[in-house]
C-alpha cells in the first residue's frame, strides 16, 4: 500500500511492533472479542456519519444495530454468503463456550451473535476489511435493517 493509505490494522502494527501469530491458533472467543470492536466501530462510524446528535442519542441507535438479537438477525440472513472458511470460523464461534451471556437475548442468539463476531474478528485479523464491509452490508440488508440508520 501506499504511505498514507494503510489500513487500520497496518498501522497499529506498525506502532505497536510484536510477535506476529497465525489467526488460526486463536481462539473463536478472542476472534469474536476482536471482531466485536470491529463491528461497534463500523455501526458508530455509520451512524455518527448519518448525523451529529447528542452522544446518548447516538448510543441508542447504535444499539439497535450492535445487540445479540440484531447481530443474530444478520448472520442468520448472511449464512448462504459464506464462504467455507468463513463457516467454519462461524461454526467454531458459534459452539464456543462464552464466560457471559447476553443481559436482553437467548441462548441462541447470543451464540449466534458470538459466531459471526468470530468471522469477522478473524476477517480483520487476515487484513481483509473490504469482506468484512461486504458481509456487514449483505447482512443488514438481508436482514432487513435500514441502510440509513435514521
Amino acid at each position: 500500500m501506499q504511505k498514507g493509505h494503510d489500513s487500520l490494522l497496518e498501522m497499529i502494527r506498525g506502532a505497536f511492533p510484536g510477535k506476529s501469530q497465525d489467526i488460526r491458533s486463536y481462539s473463536p472467543l478472542t476472534l469474536a472479542y476482536v471482531g466485536d470492536a470491529v463491528y461497534d466501530l463500523i455501526i458508530r462510524t455509520v451512524v455518527v456519519e448519518r448525523a451529529n446528535r447528542p452522544a446518548n442519542v447516538l448510543h441508542h441507535i447504535t444499539v439497535k444495530y450492535v445487540s445479540a438479537v440484531a447481530q443474530a438477525k444478520i448472520v442468520t440472513a448472511l449464512q448462504e454468503y459464506f464462504t467455507e472458511e468463513e463457516q467454519a470460523v462461524y461454526r467454531r464461534g458459534k459452539n464456543a463456550k462464552p464466560h457471559t451471556m447476553a443481559k436482553n437475548a437467548s441462548s441462541g442468539d447470543y451464540m449466534k451473535a458470538t459466531g459471526f463476531e468470530a468471522v469477522l474478528g478473524w476477517l480483520y485479523l487476515k487484513g481483509d476489511m473490504e469482506r468484512i464491509l461486504e458481509l456487514v452490508q449483505k447482512g443488514m440488508k438481508a436482514a432487513g435493517a435500514a441502510v440509513s440508520f435514521i
